[in-house]
């Protein structure tokens, strides 16, 4: 196909019209539009390459349509599945100076590639307040997970997208400044920041590949194993977070988790958890999230704990005792649990609050104790916290399409969790915020008990008139009607050259009123109803066809009547008052060739051969007649056809049907037997021709 594609280089001068620039035509096929309007501009470049490549397209095109769309609906049927896009979350709380004060960070936007800061302060016993309009940054991917972290007093933020990862510093004044944007060609599944160092990120890819990025060294590669830890999965999806040392991570699939040395050398490391019965797993268990929960303080639980969640079980899980779980609960959360926060205790010596949240939104409130060397264990057992869609029946009655759309926001996939308890003289109060992928924030104050035991109730919801205001606000902008977007219409093309010689029928058009009509009954629209037809005539009277008259003939020469049928078919065309339609010329000839043979000399002439149609009588003696001169006949023939049709004549004559002797004992010379014969009727004209004097002068030259 090179011959027929103009490369770039020196401007080619060929007018061929099989020649196609590659520069224009790739402009065309990326959506260059000098009239704005996609469908109004149709280039000859397109049309000329659909057809030169047509044959080729249509082999290659095909295929790889076909792979990218197995690709895409596998990639579908996953996400119905599970969809682990937002393992993590994408909320955030980052705090502030003051106790009770920080801001949220969470995407926003019909794509999500909105960051949003907004600063809240939170007040014990009332809804929290916001500061201000949300402050933004416009990313070029949708946000899938967001981490914050505090690290030797420097607050970080780290984002996770598709194909990249980003990561700032907050100021005390709450402003972020960037400090590193990575790309992630494979695709991002997780990102992590060190407990230890400032600034340390932990990145995973889809390829299997675990980076670690410091501001110091940059980006190395640490980890890479394309396969699965335990057994075979056909899941790409990876995790990776850090451990009590601050140079061994955790890597993890759906198959288990792994402690990686960064130091050592490539593939070695030790198994933390796999599915397996050491866990005493189920069939099918697999790994959606893990978790360090070590943290350096004085209230802290032990350095070396780890969360795995599966989405049957919740296990807790000491990096000195590998495989073999401290805690194992069933949480009997009907979706997937992907998001998870470990709160720091409401007060000294209570336990420290871990939520838990699945795909739907459904909350989990567990209590876990056991500080220092002390085992983990369940404070208490876990609470069922009240979910989104369970506020519904606290919004008034709504029309049937209202309170659909309603349901449908407040039942959309949970994406983000956050949770913060701000410092209170009496009862503690959580405070907790949930981001739906509707792009919806919502908050909830719960009252947590002070000593959780197996009798103490679980956490309810507080409405206080403000949450019923905000609620309302919610509402109402969310059931305003937008403006109806402007009706687009494809371009019309000029009709004047087609409608240019009709002119309209403004007083008479009836065609608008007959179409309403037709509409309004639900019938078909019909010619009378547009006016447009005369009055109505009787139609004349179909008259036979060409197929009619040979299915009667044939009839005919069925039944052995054939010549009965050519006498009735001569009478009726020749019948008084009728002209012959057909064979007109035919006819004429004949006539004028009948009205010759009545002066031709036939007293020499044979009798031709009798009929095979029917027989004649025998031949009555007749009285004599007395023959015109062979010269008078010869100048008779001279006068009556010029010399140059005489042999038409003969050609023609030859073609009539034969005929017995002629009337009145008028015999065909001898020497135009060949030449002249003619029908009963036919020769019945020429005996009566013969007694004209004159010889009127025929028709068409003859």
């Amino acid at each position: 196909m090179l011959e027929n594609f103009k490369l770039e280089g020196a401007r080619s001068r060929s007018k061929k019209k099989t020649v196609v620039s590659v520069k224009r035509l790739l402009q065309d096929l990326g959506g260059h539009q000098p009239w704005g309007c996609p469908w109004a501009y149709l280039s000859h470049r397109q049309r000329r390459f659909s057809i030169l490549g047509g044959p080729i397209l249509s082999t290659s095109v095909a295929s790889l349509l076909g792979e990218l769309l197995h690709e895409e609906l596998a990639l579908r049927w996953e996400q119905l599945l599970l969809d682990d896009a937002f393992t993590g979350g994408a909320l955030a709380w980052v705090p502030g100076r003051t106790p009770g004060s920080g801001q949220l960070v969470y995407p926003a936007g019909g794509a999500l590639d909105r960051l949003y800061f907004q600063k809240v302060n939170l007040t014990p016993g009332s809804e929290p307040r916001v500061l201000g309009g949300p402050g933004h940054i416009r990313l070029r991917g949708p946000v899938r997970q967001v981490v914050t972290r505090t690290v030797q007093g420097e607050a970080l933020l780290a984002v996770r997208s598709d194909y990249h990862c980003a990561l700032w510093k907050v100021s005390k004044q709450g402003q972020p400044a960037p400090l590193q944007v990575l790309q992630v060609e494979k695709g991002a599944t997780g990102i992590s920041l060190s407990p230890h160092l400032p600034g340390e990120l932990a990145i995973c890819s889809r390829s299997g590949a675990i980076c670690l990025w410091t501001p110091q060294d940059g980006l190395q590669q640490i980890y890479k194993d394309p396969e699965t830890l335990v057994f075979r999965d056909p899941s790409p999806w990876r995790w990776a977070d850090f451990t009590a040392h601050p140079r061994v991570l955790t890597v993890g699939d759906r198959t288990g988790v792994k402690m990686v040395d960064t130091q050592g050398p490539q593939g070695c490391g030790l198994l933390l958890f796999r599915g397996g019965a050491e866990a005493s797993c189920q069939k099918g268990e697999r790994v959606l999230l893990t978790q360090y929960l070590g943290e350096c303080g004085p209230e802290c639980l032990h350095p070396t704990l780890h969360l795995i969640c599966t989405q049957f079980s919740l296990y807790l899980v000491d990096e000195r005792l590998p495989l073999v779980p401290l805690l194992k609960w069933n949480h009997d959360l009907p979706s997937a649990p992907l998001l998870a926060r470990l709160l720091p205790p409401p007060r000294t010596g209570l336990p420290r609050p871990l939520l838990l949240a699945g795909q739907g939104g459904e909350l989990q409130l567990l209590h876990i104790a056991g500080e220092g060397a002390s085992t983990p264990r369940l404070a208490g057992p876990p609470q069922s916290l009240p979910s989104r869609s369970d506020s519904l029946s606290a919004f008034a009655p709504l029309e049937p399409k209202s309170q659909w759309r309603l349901q449908e926001r407040l039942t959309a996939p949970a994406i983000g969790l956050a949770a913060a308890i701000p410092p209170s003289a009496n009862t503690p109060v959580l405070s907790l915020f949930q981001l739906s992928a509707a792009g919806d924030v919502f908050h909830q104050g719960l009252h947590l008990q002070a000593d959780p035991g197996p009798d103490s109730p679980a956490p309810t919801a507080s409405w206080t008139p403000q949450a019923t205001a905000s609620c309302s606000r919610w509402l109402k902008a969310l059931l305003e009607v937008p403006p109806a977007p402007p009706v687009w219409a494809a371009p019309t093309f000029s009709h004047r050259r087609l409608l240019g010689c009709f002119e309209p029928q403004k007083a008479e058009s009836k065609a608008p009123e007959g179409l309403r009509t037709a509409m309004a009954k639900g019938r078909l629209l019909q010619l009378r109803d547009l006016g447009l037809l005369p009055t109505e005539e009787r139609a004349p009277a179909p008259e036979p066809g060409p197929e009619d008259e040979l299915s009667e003939r044939l009839e005919a020469a069925w039944e052995g009547q054939a010549a009965a049928w050519w006498e009735r078919r001569r009478g009726s065309s020749l019948g008084p008052g009728k002209q012959p339609k057909r064979h007109k010329r035919r006819t004429q000839l004949s006539n004028t060739f009948s009205s010759l043979s009545g002066r031709l000399d036939l007293s020499d002439a044979a009798s031709p051969p009798p009929s095979p149609e029917r027989t004649l009588p025998a031949a009555r003696p007749q009285p004599p007649v007395t023959p015109p001169s062979q010269e008078s006949t010869q100048e008779l023939w001279a006068r009556a056809v010029p010399s140059e049709r005489q042999q038409t004549l003969r050609d023609y004559m030859a073609e009539l049907p034969l005929q017995g002797d002629a009337p009145g004992g008028a015999s065909v010379p001898s020497s135009q037997t060949s030449s002249v014969r003619a029908t009963p009727s036919r020769q019945r004209a020429a005996v009566r021709s013969g007694s004209q004097p004159h010889c009127k002068k025929p028709r068409m030259g003859f």
